[in-house]
């Protein structure tokens, strides 16, 4: 660094400066620069102003959330329509082979032989479950320069229109029977996939099912058994259960304390297949994959089952889980008239909207998935 210092003799006046020598001085030192003056206005002052200060922060405009879950049940169900609070559907299934089935030349057809079809017949049917959230917004809410949304209104219904559609799936697959609306002070509920799996069942100790009752016409929920752990002959017992019956079951789902020990389990058996290197990138900075999980299996009887864990499905009693094996064709999600947002008549400095849904579960063939229930989601599986 190079100081020169001017050097002037007398009184400086500026328009007629005469420099009279200049002094170089070399310095290479370290150099410190003046405090700014006590009088400047600087951001710390802004900054200090009573009750947040003059300075916007400087927050990036736009929300991060991690609770936009997916709804893997909702997924990958059809949906259907229905008419009533009470809507009805028929489940059916062939007669048994009968090794018997001889007739001699010219035989006429008995009466036992036309009805035989008939008898296998069920009506089953399930009741409306109405759900609502509400979003309300002041004018000066809907006005103010918010962050990460310019809309308020806007982003609060579809938040909202993310939370009910939560809530359908987490009551879809729990163990709720259905109640009947009496339209006075008795809300509607619709019965769960929980509720509704009876063919095919494993609970605990002084665990019971019950599923539809033809005398009622209303989904009985469960009596929760003891607790425990889950066995993975458990489920190999309930896929050849369901597939003597015609079934062919092609999704695993539970929470993920039960999926993710239950791929640990498989992980550790002869049966799992051997994980193959997976390199990314060449030279030295090549990056080898660990592969670690496994989210599928290959039935005893040919057809796949995919491993599905659930955020959303709830555990209930003593910290308890249900593990069901669906197969998706026969459930369908009922719909009245679909996912409605609705304004609401305003009041005051405020807009305010409903959203709501009248819908059920349609268990189309229960025979056709199993149910495990009573799992303890902290214990390792075993065989």
């Amino acid at each position: 660094m190079t100081i020169r210092k001017i050097i002037t003799k007398g009184v400086i006046d500026w328009a007629t400066l005469k420099v009279e020598s200049v002094e170089t001085i070399d310095y290479s030192g370290p150099m410190a620069l003046a405090a700014a003056p006590a009088d400047y206005l600087d951001t710390n002052d802004l900054k200090s102003v009573t009750a947040g200060g003059l300075i916007r922060e400087d927050v990036l405009d736009q929300i991060f959330d991690i609770s936009d879950i997916p709804t893997p049940f909702l997924d990958m169900i059809g949906t259907d329509s229905f008419d009533n609070s009470y809507s009805e559907w028929t489940e059916d299934k062939l007669a048994a082979p009968n090794t018997a089935n001889a007739v001699v030349s010219g035989s006429d057809i008995t009466s036992a032989m036309n009805n035989a079809n008939v008898t296998n017949a069920k009506r089953v049917g399930n009741q409306a479950q109405i759900s609502i959230k509400s979003v309300q917004v002041t004018s000066r809410g809907q006005a103010t320069d918010s962050i990460g949304r310019s809309d308020e209104m806007g982003f609060q219904t579809a938040r909202r229109l993310q939370e009910l559609r939560r809530d359908v799936e987490a009551i879809a697959l729990s163990a709720q029977g259905s109640v009947a609306d009496d339209n006075n002070a008795t809300a509607g509920k619709t019965g769960g996939a929980g509720a509704w799996i009876v063919t095919n069942s494993n609970v605990g100790a002084t665990g019971a099912v019950a599923g539809f009752n033809t005398g009622t016409k209303l989904v009985v929920a469960p009596t929760n058994g003891t607790k425990r752990g889950l066995t993975f002959s458990m489920i190999q017992t309930q896929i050849e259960n369901v597939y003597t019956l015609g079934g062919n079951p092609s999704v695993i789902m539970s929470v993920p304390g039960v999926t993710k020990r239950l791929a640990q389990y498989l992980f550790t058996t002869a049966y799992a297949a051997k994980p193959t290197q997976n390199v990314q990138g060449t030279g030295d900075g090549v990056a080898q994959v660990s592969q670690g999980f496994i989210d599928a299996f290959k039935t005893d009887f040919g057809f796949f089952m995919q491993i599905v864990p659930n955020r959303l499905q709830q555990t209930y009693s003593a910290t308890q889980a249900d593990v069901f094996g669906f197969d998706p064709m026969y459930w369908a999600l009922g719909l009245l008239y679909g996912w409605k947002v609705e304004p609401l008549a305003k009041q005051g400095l405020s807009d305010r909207k409903m959203l709501h849904v009248d819908w059920m579960v349609k268990a189309k063939l229960e025979r056709a998935n199993f149910i495990i229930r009573d799992i303890d989601p902290t214990v390792a599986v075993v065989a």
